[in-house]
């Protein structure tokens, strides 16, 4: 059995007010375009979720709503995994290993270095760094999602400036 994880960091946020708390932090105009952008190219791609989960991060939750809202994904079924915020590549490990079994594509929001360090425990290469609404997509041969280790196979590897045009 196939189960592919979209392992998506939050899209571009904004630093303009220096008194918010990380985690309150907002997208930025050009974080709003590219996670519009990014997940009308997944709809075209024929990449649907069964399961979409978030950091609470206001950033995560915000760039999820947009991916939901493009990919005809009930807002209400957004799961927020206080977790992931935070989490080390091991934590973040954790949370995916415990994924029913039911769902064969989960797209996970989250935040670096985390996202980039987890996807590079996954495969045999090494991807520098997942950029603000990058997507690493990971497809594992497995049944149960407690079994994942260093067998994915990197589907694709997307982000906004790869398809910008030259």
């Amino acid at each position: 059995m196939t189960k592919k994880l979209y392992l998506i960091r939050h899209a571009k946020s904004s630093w303009k007010e220096a008194q918010i708390a990380d985690i309150d932090r907002p997208l930025k105009g050009r974080g709003v375009r590219d996670a519009y952008n990014s997940s009308q190219w997944l709809a075209q791609q024929d990449a649907f979720p069964d399961l979409m989960l978030s950091s609470p991060a206001t950033r995560a939750v915000h760039t999820a709503l947009i991916f939901a809202k493009n990919l005809d994904y009930a807002y209400r079924d957004i799961q927020i995994e206080k977790g992931i915020y935070e989490a080390s590549t091991a934590q973040l490990g954790q949370i995916v290993k415990q994924l029913d079994d039911r769902y064969q594509r989960v797209f996970l929001f989250g935040h670096n270095p985390t996202i980039t360090q987890f996807v590079n425990s996954c495969i045999d290469h090494r991807i520098d760094n997942v950029p603000t609404t990058g997507i690493a997509c990971l497809k594992f041969e497995l049944e149960k999602w407690a079994s994942i280790g260093k067998e994915a196979e990197l589907v694709f590897f997307d982000y906004p400036k790869r398809r910008k045009p030259k």
